[in-house]
C-alpha cells in the first residue's frame, strides 16, 4: 500500500459514511459497521477476516464502555428525578445579582452536565431561565447562553459523560487525567463562550449588553408561556443543593484518588482499597447506590418508581453504547488492515501533529453530520490506530498526552453546532430564538468552546 492510498481510502470511507448517515438516513451504528467492513475489504483484507476484526473491535470496546455509560446514565437519571439538578441551580443563582447569575449558571451547567445529558439538563433548567428573565426584565438568552456554555463543556470534555468515556477507552487514556485535562481546558472555554461571549451575542437578538429589550419576540414569548407551565410541574421535588453537588463530585473524587494513590501511598491495604474504589466501575456504582438510597429511598420514593427511572435511563445510553461499539470496529479494521501504520507514517511525513489530526478529522465529521457524540466516537476510531501505530514504531505517549488527544477530539466535536444537530433545534425551542439568531449566538458559542479547548490543548501539549 503506497503512502497516499490509506489517506485516499480514509477520505473515501468518511464520504461514504456521511452519505449513509445524511443522504440515505441510515442509523450511525449500522452505517459505521457497513463502512468498516467495506473499508477492510478495500484495504485488502479477506472478507471473513474483516468480519472477525469487526467482532473483535466491538467486543474489546463494549465490555468497559457499556458498563460505565450505563451506570452513568442511571446515576444522572436518579439525580434528575430527585430534583437535585433544580436544587443546585436555584441555590447557586438565588444568592447573586443578574451579572453574577450568569457566572453561577455557567458553573451550574458545568456541574449538572457531568451526570445528566445536555438536552435533559436544558429541559429541566429552562423554567429557571424564564423565571430569572421575568424577574429581572432581561432576555432569556442573557441567562441561557452561559448555562449552555457550561453544559457543552461538561458534555464533551468531562467523564463520565458518554463521549469522553468512549474516546478515552478507544485511546487507552487514563480517566483521571482526562478529568483533569478536560477541566483545565474547559474552564477558560466556558468562561469565554459563556459570560464573556454573551455580552456581545445579545446584540444579535436586539438587546443591549445588559440583556434589556423592550419587547420579546413572538417565538420567545411563546416559549416563555410554555416554560411557565413546565416550572409548575417540576417544583416540589428538591433535595439539598450541597448534598446534590457532593454526589456529583463523589465519582470524580474517587477516580482521582484511585489514580493518584500510587504516588502518595506505599503498597498496602489502604492503597489497594483506594485503587479498587477509584476504578470507574466502583466509583459509579458507589455514586449510583448513594443517590438511589439517600435521594430515593430515604425520601419515600417507591422502589417501583426508582426501578422505572433507572430502566428508562438505559434507553438513550444503549444508543451511545452500540455506536461506540461500531466505532471500536472501525478502529480495529484500521489496525488489522495495516492502514493505521500507513496513516501514522503519512501523518508523520507531512509533519501534522497527532492533536491536529484528531481535531481536524473530528471537526469534519461534526460539521457534516451534527451529533457531537458520533463525531467524537468516529474521530477516536480514526485517531486511535494512528496512535497505536506510532507507539509500535517507537514513539511513546504519556498518559497526560493521551488525555490531551482525547480533549482535542472533544474540542473538534464541540464546534459549529448548526441545523443538522438536534441540540440546535432544542436551543431554538427553549430559548425562543429563530434559526438565524441561534446561528449567530449559539453556533458561535459552541465554536468558541471548541477552539478555546483546542488552544488549551496545544498550550498544555508543550508543557506536560
Amino acid at each position: 500500500m503506497t503512502e497516499i492510498q490509506p489517506l485516499l481510502l480514509l477520505a473515501a470511507s468518511i464520504v461514504v459514511l456521511l452519505f449513509f448517515i445524511l443522504g440515505l438516513r441510515i442509523q450511525a451504528f449500522l452505517s459505521l459497521l457497513i463502512v468498516a467492513i467495506g473499508l477492510g475489504i478495500a484495504a485488502g483484507m479477506a472478507p471473513m477476516t474483516a468480519i472477525a476484526s469487526v467482532q473483535s473491535g466491538i467486543g474489546g470496546t463494549l465490555g468497559y464502555v457499556a458498563t460505565v455509560v450505563g451506570l452513568g446514565a442511571m446515576f444522572g437519571a436518579l439525580l434528575e428525578a430527585s430534583g437535585g439538578v433544580q436544587s443546585i441551580a436555584k441555590s447557586l443563582v438565588s444568592r447573586t445579582k443578574p451579572r453574577g447569575a450568569q457566572w453561577s449558571l455557567t458553573l451550574v451547567g458545568f456541574l449538572v452536565s457531568i451526570p445528566v445529558f445536555l438536552d435533559v439538563a436544558l429541559i429541566i433548567l429552562a423554567p429557571l431561565l424564564y423565571g430569572l428573565a421575568r424577574k429581572t426584565g432581561k432576555v432569556v438568552l442573557y441567562f441561557g447562553l452561559p448555562l449552555l456554555a457550561g453544559l457543552m463543556v461538561s458534555h464533551t470534555f468531562i467523564p463520565p459523560t458518554p463521549g469522553p468515556i468512549a474516546v478515552a477507552d478507544l485511546l487507552q487514556a487514563d480517566l483521571a487525567w482526562v478529568i483533569m485535562i478536560g477541566t483545565l481546558a474547559g474552564i477558560p472555554a466556558m468562561i469565554l463562550a459563556g459570560p464573556i461571549w454573551t455580552s456581545f451575542a445579545l446584540r444579535f437578538i436586539g438587546a443591549d449588553s445588559d440583556g434589556m429589550r423592550v419587547k420579546l419576540s413572538s417565538d420567545e414569548a411563546a416559549a416563555s408561556m410554555d416554560m411557565a407551565g413546565d416550572e409548575q410541574v417540576s417544583s416540589g421535588r428538591e433535595v439539598a443543593s450541597s448534598a446534590a453537588i457532593l454526589t456529583i463530585l463523589l465519582p470524580l473524587a474517587l477516580i482521582l484518588l484511585g489514580a493518584t494513590a500510587k504516588y502518595w501511598l506505599p503498597l498496602g491495604g489502604m492503597r489497594t482499597f483506594l485503587e479498587f474504589m477509584g476504578h470507574p466501575f466502583l466509583a459509579l456504582i458507589t455514586a449510583t447506590v448513594a443517590v438511589y438510597y439517600f435521594f430515593g429511598i430515604r425520601r419515600q420514593m417507591s422502589r417501583a418508581s426508582l426501578l422505572k427511572i433507572m430502566t428508562r435511563a438505559l434507553e438513550p445510553a444503549g444508543v451511545v453504547v452500540v455506536i461506540t461499539g461500531a466505532g471500536g470496529a472501525f478502529k480495529q479494521i484500521l489496525v488489522d488492515s495495516g492502514m493505521g501504520a500507513s496513516l501514522a507514517s503519512a501523518v508523520g511525513t507531512d509533519g501534522l501533529p497527532i492533536i491536529f489530526f484528531a481535531f481536524i478529522v473530528t471537526v469534519i465529521i461534526r460539521v457534516a453530520q451534527g451529533s457531537a457524540t458520533v463525531a467524537m466516537i468516529t474521530g477516536a476510531g480514526l485517531t486511535a490506530p494512528v496512535v497505536e501505530a506510532t507507539i509500535a514504531a517507537g514513539l511513546t505517549y504519556s498518559q497526560p498526552q493521551l488525555a490531551l488527544i482525547v480533549i482535542a477530539i472533544a474540542s473538534g466535536a464541540s464546534v459549529l453546532s448548526h441545523v443538522n444537530d438536534s441540540g440546535f433545534w432544542l436551543v431554538c425551542r427553549y430559548l425562543g430564538m429563530t434559526e438565524s439568531e441561534a446561528l449567530k449566538t449559539f453556533t458561535t458559542m459552541t465554536t468558541i468552546v471548541g477552539l478555546t479547548g483546542f488552544a488549551m490543548v496545544n498550550i498544555m501539549w508543550f508543557i506536560l
